[in-house]
C-alpha cells in the first residue's frame, strides 16, 4: 500500500511523533508513506504530472526522514487551513484559474480526487481538528479511503475524549499562570490570562482547575463584567498576598455582546479570535479601579515539544491508524472513549463539536470550575 499522510489546521506538540510512529509501523511490512505538505493545500496545489510540483508538495517518509523528528514540536510536513471544497477566487492556484466559474467560492474536490489517484494513494491519513477532519469526511463520502487522527489543543473533536495537543496546552498554561503569580502578587494586581478556545472552554476550565485560579470565564457562558469585577476584588481582599487571577477563553463574550473577531474568514469560515482578555482587563480596571496584568498565552500553548501524555497518545493513535489503514478498515477515526483506545465512524464529525458540560463542571454564578466528585468520570472530566 501507499499511504498518504498530512497535518492540517493549527500545529500542536505531538504531530511529528505521530508521523514517525505511522511510518515505523507500516514500512517494515512492505508498505510506504507519502507525506503531503501543507495539509489539504498540498493536494490542491500539487500538479501530479509535474515532478517538480510533486517534489514541492509531497515528501517521501522513510526511516531516515523521520528518525529524529519526534524530538521536536510542530510538524515537518507544515500545515495550512485550506479547504479545497471552498476556495476563494483569489486563492485559486494559477494553473487552475479560469475554470472556476462566476462564483466567489469554488469546490475543487474533483481535482483533489484526481491528484490522490495520480499519486497512487491507497489510503489517506489526515491528522487534524474539526475543520480538517470535516473535509476528510467529505472525501470519505466521495469514496476516498480515510483513517483520521484527531488533534487540537481545544480538545473539541466530537467522538473522542482526547485530541493530540491538549495535555501540553494545559501544561503550558498552568506554568504561565503560576509564573504570573509572582508579578501579580508583587504589584498587588488582578491578572487576566487569555487562553485559546474558540467554541469550547475546556482548556480554560481545566487550566483554572489545576492551577487553582480564582475565576474562569469560558466560551460557553457569557459573563457580566460588573459581577466578575466584584468577585475578583473580593478574591484579592481574601488573598494574603493581595492579588487575584482570572483565566478567560479567547471565544468568551460579554452578556449581550459578541466574540472578538478580526481579519478575513479562513477557508472554514472562521475569523481570527483574540483580544477579549485585553478588553476584559480594561473593563475591570474601569469598574474596580484595580491595576491589571494582562497576558495572552496564545501560541505558547501549542509550541515546543509534547509532554509525556501527548507523546503517549500521539504514538498510540498512530499505531492504531496505521493498523486500520493496512487492514483496509476505512472511514474511521481513532479515539479515546471511557479511557480506552478505540475507533469510531468518521461520520461522528456530522454530530457537531464537543463543549464543556456546564451543568456538571462549571459554576455559572461564580465563574469558576465546579467539580463536586470525580468517581466514574473520564480522565479529563468530560
Amino acid at each position: 500500500m501507499r499511504i498518504g499522510i498530512l497535518t492540517g489546521g493549527g500545529d500542536v506538540p505531538g504531530l511529528n511523533a505521530c508521523l514517525k510512529a505511522v511510518v515505523s509501523r507500516v514500512l517494515d511490512d512492505g508498505h510506504n508513506v507519502l507525506g503531503i505538505r501543507r495539509g489539504w493545500g498540498g493536494l490542491l496545489e500539487c500538479q501530479p504530472d509535474d515532478p517538480a510540483s510533486v517534489a514541492r508538495y509531497t515528501m517521501v517518509l522513510d526511516h531516515n526522514a523521520v528518525r529524529t523528528i519526534d524530538r521536536t514540536g510542530g510538524t515537518v510536513l507544515h500545515t495550512s487551513r485550506t479547504n479545497p471544497g471552498k476556495v476563494r477566487k483569489e486563492d485559486v492556484p494559477a494553473f487552475l484559474a479560469g475554470g472556476e466559474g462566476d462564483g466567489e467560492v469554488k469546490d475543487f474536490t474533483p481535482y483533489v480526487l484526481e491528484v490522490i489517484d495520480k499519486l497512487g494513494l491507497d489510503a489517506v491519513v489526515p491528522i487534524g481538528g474539526d475543520d480538517t477532519l470535516s473535509y476528510a469526511l467529505r472525501l470519505h463520502d466521495e469514496g476516498v479511503p480515510i483513517v483520521a487522527i484527531p488533534k487540537t489543543m481545544d480538545n473539541d473533536v466530537h467522538g473522542t475524549e482526547y485530541c493530540i495537543g491538549f495535555s501540553t496546552a494545559i501544561t503550558r498554561s498552568v506554568g504561565v499562570i503560576h509564573s504570573l503569580r509572582t508579578s501579580a502578587g508583587s504589584h498587588e494586581r488582578l491578572a487576566v490570562i487569555e487562553l485559546f478556545g474558540r467554541y469550547s472552554g475546556e482548556t480554560c476550565l481545566v487550566s483554572a482547575y489545576l492551577a487553582g485560579v480564582d475565576r474562569a470565564v469560558i466560551s460557553e457562558v457569557p459573563f457580566d463584567p460588573e459581577k466578575l469585577g466584584r468577585l475578583l476584588v473580593k478574591d484579592k481582599a481574601a488573598n494574603p498576598s493581595n492579588y487575584a487571577m482570572l483565566t478567560i477563553s479567547e471565544g468568551a463574550q460579554v452578556v449581550g455582546g459578541d466574540v472578538i473577531l478580526r481579519g478575513r474568514e479562513d477557508a472554514f469560515g472562521h475569523k481570527k479570535l483574540g483580544g477579549i482578555g485585553a478588553i476584559t482587563g480594561d473593563l475591570l480596571r474601569e469598574l474596580t479601579g484595580e491595576h491589571i496584568i494582562y497576558q495572552q498565552v496564545a501560541y505558547m500553548m501549542r509550541s515546543g515539544s509534547p509532554d509525556s501524555l501527548d507523546l503517549m497518545v500521539a504514538i498510540n493513535y498512530a499505531v492504531m491508524a496505521a493498523d486500520l489503514a493496512v487492514g483496509r478498515s476505512f472511514g474511521r477515526m481513532v479515539a479515546l472513549r471511557n479511557g480506552i483506545y478505540t475507533n469510531v465512524p468518521l461520520s461522528v464529525m456530522r454530530e457537531g463539536v464537543r463543549r464543556v458540560d456546564v451543568d456538571e463542571l462549571y459554576d455559572v454564578e461564580n465563574y469558576r470550575p465546579k467539580v463536586r466528585h470525580v468517581d466514574g468520570k473520564p480522565m479529563f472530566l468530560y
